[in-house]
């Protein structure tokens, strides 16, 4: 480790430590980390810049004291026994400053996971581009569902279990792996710190621009991940995507099978339909055709994800019908296709998608669950990669199934110079001669006001952006609430 680091370890003991500060607490992966180690015994605070509702809420619902704002005294008045630092937090930060010069053992989030949470356990980890949180949350729920009583820790709440996490004393650990990187110490992948040893890798396309240089770059990371697996372990990789079976095969000596949700794969679907309640499709693995499956959500990329959890499942030991029982109780996960309220005829519905392919994919998962509603998207570019114009041209074809489209232009952000800059107007311009009605505004008041007073009984408006979008949810909601 480099000297000027202070005291940072990759790995710790956990009987060796008792109270632990976290700094960079508000965020949702080091939220639900603080509310796990609260769960399981530990003397827990945080410290953050600002705390906002939900987090604010369920940081004090769990215990766990956080102290506003960043500053040195934090690390006095906490007095742990290890700090693990967020990936939010800069060097400079006066909190980072002072833990450096503490001499107090310090982590990153990834590190002390795999220390405190991992260690003589099956970790079973869920990465790739797209999709990580719904299908490592429907993997959760299979296990529990399963009766073999996991660990888990999602970057989502899921709806079966109304948080991010579960203390389990299963030996099976279920992670979100993200790609992105670790902390101001340590510019690697989150997911490197996972011990996988049952993974699945759902897609690989070029995302995080703030931190790859292209998707050479990128693709190094997965490479890494992959030769992480032990020999002993099993490794799922969506077909479609050959890139990502390409890396898998080169790089794992892990056992390699493919899934897709329809066509050639080690797993796969047959005679898949899609309606109100979900999913339909009959599952095809090497032991032959094991009946039907109902998966309470829509469009190809969640059963292609579904197909994905099955495979772990069954290298994991469980039968068949163990996962349909799972699949079928599965509710969600906050966010993602999640239906916000219906006021008026008009379906309010929430999403997380952001890249261009998860924009394109839910849509028309939408379109297939809701064929005979006009459908409405209204999305925000948020994410450095989503607000960059590296994916102009995948932006202007993403809308396709949706009737009217609109557009949030995004705040300057000094990650993102003027040239690199996403033109929005090129892509309303776009939708537009595809007789798909598009508009756009930096003014989420203004977008609320043109959708409320646009929307008509029977339309669903599909919302997505990665962040609170300025609170478009609840303000159309209520618009919609006062037009009535």
């Amino acid at each position: 480790m480099p000297d000027d680091n202070g005291n940072v370890l990759t790995e710790i003991t956990p009987g060796s430590i008792k109270r632990i500060h976290l700094v960079g607490v508000a965020g949702t992966g080091m939220g639900s980390f603080a509310g796990m180690l609260k769960a399981a015994g530990y003397d827990v605070t945080g410290s953050d810049e600002k705390v906002y509702p939900p987090m604010s809420d369920m940081l004090a619902a769990w215990g766990v004291d956080v102290m506003t704002p960043y500053a040195p005294e934090n690390i006095a008045a906490a007095n742990p026994d290890l700090i693990i630092i967020g990936n939010v937090i800069r060097r400079v930060n006066p909190e980072a400053t002072a833990a450096r010069a503490s001499g107090i053992p310090q982590m990153s989030f990834p590190a002390a996971f795999g220390s405190l949470v991992l260690e003589g356990k099956h970790s079973v980890v869920i990465a790739g581009t797209h999709g990580k949180t719904t299908t490592s949350a429907l993997m959760a729920h299979v296990l529990v569902s399963a009766g073999t009583d996991p660990t888990f820790l999602v970057g989502g709440v899921t709806l079966n279990y109304a948080g991010n996490f579960r203390n389990g004393k299963g030996p099976f650990v279920v992670v979100e792996g993200d790609e992105y990187d670790t902390a101001y110490f340590d510019k690697g992948p989150k997911f490197l710190h996972y011990r996988a040893r049952t993974a699945m890798l759902t897609s690989v396309e070029f995302d995080h621009a703030d931190i790859y240089r292209d998707m050479a770059h990128y693709e190094s990371a997965y490479d890494k991940f992959a030769a992480s697996l032990p020999e002993d372990g099993f490794l799922a990789v969506a077909a479609s995507y050959p890139n990502a079976v390409a890396i898998a095969k080169r790089a794992s000596k892990a056992y390699v099978a493919t899934y897709a949700a329809t066509g050639e794969a080690d797993y796969t679907t047959e005679h898949l339909r899609f309606g109100p309640e979900g999913a339909r499709f009959v599952i095809r693995e090497p032991r032959g055709k094991v009946g039907e499956f109902l998966l309470p959500m829509s469009g190809h990329h969640n059963v292609e994800n579904a197909m994905g959890v099955y495979a772990l499942a069954r290298a994991l030991g469980l039968s068949a019908d163990q996962i349909r029982e799972g699949f079928a109780s599965f509710t969600g996960v906050k966010r993602r296709q999640e239906i916000r309220g219906e006021i008026g005829g008009v379906m309010v519905i929430d999403d997380f998608a952001h890249h261009p392919t998860a924009v394109r994919e839910t849509i028309t998962a939408i379109r297939l669950r809701y064929p005979d509603r006009r459908l409405w998207a209204i999305f925000e570019p948020r994410s450095n990669t989503s607000r960059r114009n590296i994916h102009q041209t995948e932006y202007t074809h993403a809308f396709q199934g949706a009737a009217v489209a609109t557009i949030r232009v995004p705040e300057p952000h000094d990650k993102v110079p003027l040239s690199e800059q996403l033109d929005i107007d090129a892509v309303v311009k776009s939708l537009n001669e595809q007789k798909i009605a598009a508009d756009a505004s930096p003014d989420v008041d203004v977008l609320v006001n043109r959708v409320a007073q646009g929307a008509r009984p029977g339309d669903v408006l599909l919302v997505m952006s990665n962040g609170a979008f300025g609170g478009f949810i609840p303000s159309v909601l209520a618009a919609l609430a006062a037009r009535r």
